[in-house]
């Protein structure tokens, strides 16, 4: 039998301390070459989204999230993101597990998020988050969680209310205060730039979680360029991500790239000044979807699961 996690028991066994300690060890394992991770494969069906498959394996497991993107869906009352992570048993092949995709990737994103800002950011004053939704609200109750104070802002001021009042956070009295953060956050669909040239200043740092996909930008290119650059992931980012618009503009190449992993692992630098501006580019990995996965299956027995019965004839797959 196949345990199902829910969205609600991803929510109850994963806290957003445990899924930020979780996916700190897994960009941690994958930079030390203990994890592998197969290119995203994204299916397009364009103009209304995608559809992705994202497979991983590590720590005796192999995972495979099947999720889809289609940020029109809320205006029909629908979710954007939609989907599974399946988790099997790397030695034999069987299916340990089935989770929520969405939310998975919420908690997920809320850790590589905060990951970021408190590995490259300074400051202590309160970290702006801009997007009040799904993934947004992850975000901020991460950074909650982690005991700092958190001001939000959208488009939508009635959601940003009630996120806010929801999580225990402020509402930030306009986009400019909250774009003059020390510590920034941006969840929004990257359709345009939140970031344009010259607007940020000295010693700022911006985890842009939103352009993980084809035609997506949260920052200007020129912008981009003359910070100091970390990503999740070079390959996936370098052709998908945020830093994408950058390398074919030519304004930015691998060697002045960094990822985060490396930083975590000790084998590269992060932040070297007070002043220095610096931006991560967040993609989304599998390898932080796996790390969520078994973090949750940590609490496995302690959760009234619903479960799977995938009894079936011995075979070949055709």
């Amino acid at each position: 039998m196949v345990p199902v996690f829910g969205a609600r028991a991803v929510e109850v066994a994963v806290p957003p301390e445990r899924a930020l300690e979780a996916v700190r060890d897994a960009f941690v394992a994958y930079a030390r070459g203990e994890w592998s991770m197969p290119p995203k494969v994204y299916v397009p069906a364009y103009p209304a989204g995608d559809f992705r498959a994202m497979p991983v394996l590590g720590a005796g497991h192999a995972a495979l999230k099947w999720v889809t993107s289609y940020p029109g869906n809320p205006a029909r009352g629908l979710p954007t993101v939609t989907g599974l992570v399946l988790l099997s048993d790397a030695s034999d092949g069987s299916l340990v597990a089935v989770f929520d995709a969405a939310t998975v990737t919420a908690l997920r994103t809320g850790a590589a998020a905060v990951l970021a800002a408190e590995t490259l950011g300074v400051g202590t004053g309160p970290a702006a988050v801009i997007g009040a939704g799904v993934n947004g609200r992850a975000v901020a109750r991460t950074f909650v969680a982690r005991g700092r104070e958190v001001l939000l802002w959208d488009l939508d001021e009635q959601r940003a209310r009630e996120a806010a009042e929801e999580l225990g956070a402020g509402v930030a009295a306009s986009r400019e205060q909250a774009l003059a953060a020390d510590v920034v956050v941006t969840v929004t669909p990257g359709h345009e730039a939140v970031f344009e040239p010259g607007s940020l200043r000295a010693g700022q740092h911006v985890s842009l979680m939103g352009a993980d996909g084809p035609g997506k930008a949260e920052i200007a290119v020129e912008e981009l360029a003359r910070t100091r650059v970390f990503c999740d992931d070079w390959e996936q980012a370098s052709h998908n991500g945020e830093l994408a618009h950058a390398v074919e503009a030519g304004a930015l190449a691998r060697e002045q790239v960094t990822e985060l992993g490396a930083v975590l692992a000790g084998d590269a630098e992060g932040r070297r000044t007070d002043d220095e501006i610096t931006t991560f580019d967040s993609t989304g990995l599998a390898i932080q979807d796996l790390a969520t996965a078994l973090a949750a299956m940590e609490r496995a027995d302690e959760l009234d699961l619903p479960t799977l019965d995938l009894q079936g004839p011995a075979g070949s797959p055709r």
